[in-house]
C-alpha cells in the first residue's frame, strides 16, 4: 500500500464517521446519547473485559501493571459516568428570560483523538464516552503499542452497540500500522482534535488548522512543609508515585521537603516504602544510559526496577526511590519527568525556599500542569497558586488520584489535563464533556440596559480628574 493509499484510507474512515454522526445527531435525544455513552463505559468496565484490556495493555506496551490498570479502567470510567449523569448535552441546555438567551447543545462533529501508550484503554474510553454523550462520532489514532488494546476496546463497544442498533461507524480508529502521516491527516480533516501524550503530537495538533484540545507535559512537584501530617503525606505520596508504575502524567516526580522535618519525613517515607538515596550519580547513569530513559526501569514493578539499578540491599517492602539531588534544569535529568518509580528529592531551608525550588522545576518542565502541597496551612496553597505557573494545586491528597478527578474532590474525571498558556495549551481545565460540545444561542430582544456615562466613570473622575 502506498503512502497515498494510507491517506485515502483515513479519508474514507472519516467520511464514514461523518455520515454516521449526521444520522446520530438527526435522530438524537438525550436518552440516545446517554445510552451510547453507557454502552462505551460498560464495554471497558465489565469485569472480564476490563481484566483482558489491562493484561493486554501491560503485555503489549510493557508499561504499568495489571491490578492498577484494572482499577484505573474502572474508577476513571465510573467517575466520568457520575459526572455525565446529570449533564445536559441535547436540546435546550440553558434558558434565561433575564438575558433573552436560549442555548441549544450542538455536537462538534467528528472528533479525532490521539491517545498514548501509557493508558491505551482508559484514555480512549474516556474520549469515546465524552464524544458519544455530546452527539459526536470519533476516530482514534493510538500509539503503535496501544493498537491491540484500542482494537479490542472498540470491538467490545461494538458488541454493546449491537444490543440497540447503534452504528459502528460512530467509533473507529486509524488502521494499523500507524504512522505520522496517517495521524497528521486525521488531525487535518476532523472537526475537533483531542491529543494526549507526546508533546510532538501536541505541537502538530496546534498547527494542524483544526481546533485542538491538547495537553501539556506532566512533571509534578510536591512540597512537604513543617506543619504536614508526615505519616499521611508519606503514605499518600508513595501510593500515588507507585500507582500503575508511575505511568500517570500526575505522578510525583519531585518532592521538596523543608529542613525542619526532613529527617522525620524520611523516617515516615521509609515506613511507606520510599527509600532515601543520597548519591544521585549512579541513579542518573543507569536511568538515562545514552541519554534516553532505560526501558528496563521505565514504568516497571519495584523488583524489576531495583534489579536494573543493581540495588540488592533494599528493604523487602521498597516501593520507590527518593533520590536526593540539588540540580534543576538542563543537564539535570532528575529534575524532569522520569516515568518510573524514581522521584527527585530536594531539601528546602523553609517554605519560601520550597516555593522557589518548585517554581524552578516547573519552569524547567511541567509548567501549567499541577503541583502538590502537604500542609495544614491553607494560606500556603494560596501562596502556591499565585507563585507557581500551574493550573492546579492539589492539597493533602495522593496526587495522581486527585488531579484527574476523584470521588472526594470536585475536579472532573479525566485522563487529560490542560496546562493553560504556561504549558502551551488552549485550556487549563481537565478535558471533559463540555469540551466535546458547542452551543447555538437564540438571542431575543430585552428591555434596554444602557447606563449613563456618569454611572460608569464618576468614581474614576473623582479619583484622577475628568
Amino acid at each position: 500500500m502506498t503512502a497515498q493509499d494510507d491517506l485515502m484510507q483515513v479519508d474514507a474512515i472519516v467520511a464514514r464517521a461523518r455520515v454516521a454522526q449526521a444520522k446520530y445527531e438527526a435522530s438524537g435525544s438525550q436518552d440516545i446519547y446517554d445510552r451510547a455513552a453507557k454502552a462505551a463505559a460498560w464495554a471497558i468496565m465489565e469485569p472480564t473485559r476490563n481484566k483482558t484490556l489491562a493484561e493486554m495493555a501491560v503485555q503489549t506496551t510493557g508499561l504499568g501493571n495489571v491490578p492498577d490498570k484494572i482499577i484505573k479502567n474502572h474508577r476513571k470510567t465510573l467517575g466520568l459516568m457520575r459526572d455525565l449523569e446529570v449533564a445536559k448535552t441535547f436540546g435546550v441546555v440553558s434558558d434565561d428570560p433575564a438575558t433573552g438567551i436560549t442555548e441549544i447543545a450542538r455536537p462538534k462533529g467528528v472528533i479525532g483523538a490521539v491517545v498514548p501508550s501509557t493508558n491505551p484503554a482508559a484514555t480512549p474510553a474516556n474520549n469515546i464516552i465524552n464524544a458519544l454523550k455530546c452527539g459526536n462520532a470519533i476516530v482514534l489514532s493510538p500509539s503503535p503499542k496501544g493498537v491491540p488494546s484500542c482494537e479490542t476496546l472498540i470491538g467490545y463497544i461494538y458488541e454493546e452497540f449491537d444490543k440497540f442498533g447503534l452504528d459502528h461507524d460512530l467509533v473507529q480508529m486509524v488502521p494499523a500500522p500507524g504512522s505520522k502521516e496517517k495521524t497528521q491527516r486525521l488531525l487535518e480533516i476532523t472537526d475537533t482534535i483531542v491529543v494526549t501524550g507526546s508533546q510532538n503530537n501536541v505541537k502538530r495538533a496546534y498547527t494542524s488548522g483544526t481546533p485542538a484540545l491538547a495537553v501539556g507535559a506532566g512533571n509534578v512537584t510536591v512540597i512537604v512543609d513543617e506543619t504536614a501530617d508526615l505519616a499521611e503525606a508519606a503514605a499518600k505520596i508513595t501510593a500515588s508515585k507507585t500507582f500503575d508504575n508511575a505511568t500517570s502524567c500526575s505522578s510525583e516526580n519531585a518532592i521538596v521537603v523543608v529542613d525542619a522535618i526532613f529527617e522525620a519525613f524520611m523516617t515516615e517515607l521509609a515506613k511507606s516504602g520510599g527509600i532515601h538515596v543520597q548519591d544521585d550519580a549512579p541513579i542518573i547513569e543507569k536511568l538515562w544510559p545514552n541519554g534516553h530513559l532505560n526501558p528496563a526501569i521505565m514504568a516497571q514493578d519495584a523488583d524489576k526496577m531495583l534489579a536494573a539499578f543493581g540495588i540488592t540491599d533494599a528493604p523487602a517492602h521498597t516501593e520507590f526511590l527518593a533520590v536526593e539531588t540539588t540540580g534543576i534544569g538542563k543537564g539535570h535529568p532528575l529534575s524532569g519527568e522520569k516515568l518510573s518509580r524514581v522521584a527527585a528529592l530536594y531539601r528546602a531551608t523553609d517554605f519560601e525556599d520550597a516555593v522557589t525550588k518548585t517554581a524552578a522545576v516547573q519552569d524547567h518542565l511541567g509548567a501549567g500542569h499541577s503541583v502538590g502541597l502537604h500542609s495544614t496551612r491553607d494560606d500556603r496553597a494560596v501562596t502556591l497558586a499565585h507563585a507557581i505557573p500551574t493550573s492546579r494545586v492539589i492539597v493533602n491528597q495522593a496526587h495522581c488520584f486527585a488531579t484527574g478527578g476523584a470521588f472526594n474532590n470536585g475536579m472532573p474525571f479525566s485522563l487529560s489535563m490542560g496546562c493553560g498558556s504556561w504549558g502551551g495549551n488552549s485550556i487549563d481545565d481537565n478535558v471533559h464533556w463540555k469540551h466535546f460540545m458547542q452551543t447555538t444561542k437564540i438571542v431575543r430582544e430585552i428591555p434596554a440596559r444602557e447606563p449613563a456615562v456618569e454611572d460608569i466613570f464618576s468614581d474614576y473622575w473623582d479619583a484622577v480628574g475628568k
